[in-house]
């Protein structure tokens, strides 16, 4: 029996969907967490082999016995995994010093955690990306930024999602970012006209897909944390060739094998000396995980499939094992804020939605910040029905 560990495993709540489907196929299951036990869903529990609870798993000595601990217990461990963004380098160096052979280790982390570093690769993929400068101090950040012009964007070279992510408008904002930033290390980029859209996919040993989506992002993300907004994204049916195409060379370039991806590009609205035309593809950044909050469920909805067994599947045979030429749907999910004064209430949402909704509710707090505060998720087989709903849920009495 194969032995995986799965570091917490309790969040985001749909994960043990992942462990379920890993037991379902067969390997024993450990989790560490510092969730206390008997806090953990019963499904989780269900699970799991054995769960060995820490009292933080920022701490790495604690988290290094508990894998010391179960490989002691049970041999040595196959895989170990968080599919978190915020364990990536947690997961590689417990990888790296332990011998786990499945998954990145210590020396794969720059180029898939540095923003800068991802350039490179996107490059070897025949992708362009914005231009960019590493800040050091407020001379060389307006130099850079007097060159490619305002507005700029700033964001730490090694983040998570849009946090600290800003847009400049002057070299008065500049001043202000210097004076008041963290200690991070921030990339500092030209501003692109566009919108974000994903390729995600289960990636098998081999760097071959052997499941494909991918999500088109209106808004900007960091608008939508900077300013308290509404959040909409929404997953395709299908991806046109020419964009898939243009995935497969990105995971190609960064040696993606054996993971669940979601790989960001921007797409031109308007033609950017420099970089393209409309319509033009640029490299944003890879996370080398499942696309956060609840996109892996909107991947089931919108496939009419399961990821999470797919996923499991491809731990433990390197294969898909379910079918794959089921209808696929727009799948639409709408985050409204608190405070607003919207025109549809929860009720008449679910009156007038209901044969097409799939998933309501709050949105935790960890995840309010970009998602908003009260989500729904609905399938629609046009994308005329789709825009139709996001009007109906957006729409505002004092707008």
């Amino acid at each position: 029996m194969k032995n995986f560990i799965f570091i917490s495993p309790n969040f985001p709540v749909t994960y043990w969907k992942f462990c379920a489907e890993l037991k379902n196929n067969g390997m024993r299951v450990l989790g560490i967490g510092d969730c206390p036990y008997d806090q953990l869903t019963q499904q989780l529990r269900d699970s799991l082999h054995e769960y060995y609870k820490v009292s933080s798993l920022e701490n790495y000595d604690e988290v290094f016995r508990a894998v010391a601990f179960f490989t002691y217990k049970y041999g040595k461990i196959d895989w170990l995994e968080s599919n978190n963004e915020y364990w990536l380098e947690r997961d590689a160096r417990l990888r790296t010093e332990f011998n786990i052979t499945s998954g990145f280790k210590n020396e794969d982390m720059e180029r898939v955690k540095r923003k800068s570093a991802m350039k490179e690769y996107y490059a070897q993929a025949g992708i362009p990306t914005a231009r960019y400068h590493l800040v050091e101090g407020y001379d060389d950040a307006a130099e850079f930024a007097h060159m490619v012009g305002y507005p700029v964007i700033v964001k730490p070279d090694n983040g998570v999602g849009a946090n600290n992510t800003y847009r400049l408008a002057s070299d008065d904002d500049l001043r202000f970012f210097i004076d008041t930033k963290d200690d991070n290390v921030y990339i500092m980029e030209e501003f692109i006209n566009g919108y974000v859209r994903s390729y995600d996919a289960i990636i098998d040993s081999h760097g071959d897909p052997i499941f494909e989506s991918g999500n088109i992002t209106p808004n900007s993300l960091m608008d939508i944390v900077n300013t308290q907004s509404n959040c909409l994204y929404y997953l395709v049916p299908y991806l046109p060739e020419d964009f898939r195409q243009i995935g497969l060379r990105t995971v190609k370039a960064f040696n993606v094998r054996s993971r669940f991806i979601h790989l960001e590009y921007f797409v031109l609205n308007a033609d950017q000396e420099g970089l393209g035309k409309k319509g033009d593809v640029i490299g944003l950044e890879v996370n080398m995980r499942p696309a956060g909050g609840y996109t892996p469920d909107m991947y089931d909805y919108s496939a009419e499939t399961d990821v999470y067994k797919m996923w499991a599947d491809m731990v433990a045979f390197d294969r898909c094992t379910l079918p794959q030429d089921k209808p696929r749907h727009f799948c639409a999910f709408c985050g409204r804020r608190d405070g607003k004064n919207f025109y549809l209430d929860h009720n008449a949402i679910m009156t007038k939605y209901a044969p097409n909704m799939r998933m309501w509710g709050r949105i935790p707090d960890a995840l309010s910040g970009a998602m908003a505060n009260q989500m729904y998720v609905a399938v629609f087989d046009t994308e005329e029905e789709m825009w139709r709903y996001y009007n109906d849920l957006l729409s505002c009495k004092d707008e």
